[in-house]
């Protein structure tokens, strides 16, 4: 159905109460008032409460890998360190693109943890530049994106000499 051109009783009452409010420009007058067959009544203010204060949860720490986070003992740190908690999954990521490989690193720590795993092996490779892969140089900034950050614990590299690994602590699911 269409709608009539012009404004209906109700808005010229409205625009009525609206143009009350200001002043008309110079050589201008004001606008007739409507019949009084509708009665408008503006609408009132209230003022809300203030907002309670929101209760957010810090976010977990930055990890780097090879610096031992806060809330791991100093023993666990160790064997993660040094290699002798042995991973329970590894994952390859010789030969991905950059792309590809976020997306596996993202699948598998999140169905490792799911899993209950809680030491993981990432393979970067160490890359045949002077500065190291692309994977191992981007590794770092794909475990402290939001959606994997709260995953991770710790991040170390087993061995010295072997930085194109890297061994990760989950922590549990909750």
């Amino acid at each position: 159905m269409k709608r009539k051109r012009g404004l209906t009783a109700e808005d010229k009452a409205v625009w009525a109460m609206v143009a009350q409010t200001i002043r008309p420009l110079p050589g201008r007058e004001m606008p007739e008032a409507p019949p009084p067959s509708i009665t408008v009544t503006p609408p009132q203010r209230t003022v809300a409460p203030p907002p309670a204060p929101a209760k957010r949860a810090l976010p977990p720490p930055e990890i780097n890998v090879g610096a031992q986070p806060s809330g791991l003992d100093a023993k666990r740190w160790r064997d993660l360190r040094r290699g002798t908690t042995r991973p329970e999954r590894k994952l390859d990521l010789h030969g991905m693109t950059a792309a590809v490989a976020h997306v596996a690193v993202e699948r598998f720590l999140r169905s490792c943890q799911a899993e209950g795993v809680r030491v993981v092996c990432i393979v970067t490779g160490k890359g045949s530049s002077t500065e190291g892969g692309v994977l191992k140089r981007e590794l770092p900034h794909w475990l402290n994106a939001p959606m994997l950050r709260p995953v991770i614990l710790g991040a170390a590299h087993p061995h010295r000499a072997n930085a194109g690994a890297v061994h990760l602590l989950l922590r549990r699911p909750r």
